[in-house]
Parts: C-alpha cells; sequence; structure tokens
C-alpha cells in the first residue's frame, strides 16, 4: 500500500498545511528545514509526466502559495523546490518539496566529477523528442 495514498485517505496521520480535492501538503517527517513541506497529488502517479496538466498546473499554484508562505514565516535566505523521478523517487508516488534555505543550512547539490556535454548535440536530442 502506498503511503500517500493512505496519507491522502487521512488513514495516517500528517501535520497538514493544505488541503483540496486533489491535493494535499503537508510538513517532512525528515525536514531538511523547519518547514520542509511535501506537495502530494490525492490520485497516484509516479512521475511528473503522468500526471493531467491540470493537475500539474494545480500543483504549481498550490506551491507558489506555499512559497509566499514559507517566506513570511520563516524569512529564509531562499528556498528550494524539487521532485525526483523514477527511481530516485523513494516513496513511489510523486511529490514535490518545497522547504526553506538559509546561508550554510548544509543543503546543496553534488556532481559526480564525470565530464558532462552540454552542447548543441545534447540540446538537438532534447528537442527532436519534445
Amino acid at each position: 500500500m502506498c503511503v500517500f495514498c493512505s496519507i491522502a485517505r487521512h488513514e495516517i496521520e500528517t501535520n497538514t498545511v493544505f488541503e483540496n480535492e486533489n491535493i494535499i501538503a503537508f510538513l517532512d517527517m525528515a525536514p531538511i528545514n523547519e518547514g520542509h513541506v511535501l506537495v502530494v497529488p490525492k490520485a497516484h502517479f509516479l512521475d511528473v509526466d503522468e500526471m493531467p496538466d491540470e493537475l500539474l498546473h494545480e500543483i504549481t499554484d498550490v506551491s507558489k502559495k506555499l512559497v509566499s508562505s514559507i517566506k513570511k514565516v520563516y524569512n529564509p535566505d531562499g528556498y528550494s523546490i524539487m521532485q525526483n523521478g523514477g527511481k530516485f523517487n523513494d516513496v513511489g508516488h510523486y511529490h514535490m518539496h518545497i522547504f526553506p534555505r538559509y546561508d550554510n543550512d548544509g543543503f546543496g547539490w553534488t556532481e559526480s566529477g564525470k565530464e558532462q556535454r552540454a552542447d548543441a548535440d545534447v540540446a538537438d536530442k532534447i528537442r527532436w523528442n519534445l
């Protein structure tokens, strides 16, 4: 059973910050920083490209409102919005992370150290498959 589907059905208690008929947003149980929120569609999807456009737009609208609220509450130096797909989605249900950021908070991207291409051929491959 999917834990986020159970949360959407209120079978598991969370600290909910927003809810409507399509989306539930709640505090992450292992926050990067205080105020870390997960935005989750109530319907089960793994990846962003599986969702109807209307739902994705609604998630974006809710995310925008949550960013404004987080800015008011925490006065952060910035914020991050991120989503992991495929096997990197450790829950198996689409979710968007939103969390306040601060100088020296320890969160950051790591790079593989491998040489990566960012040339016209790479751009062409992606563009041709749109």
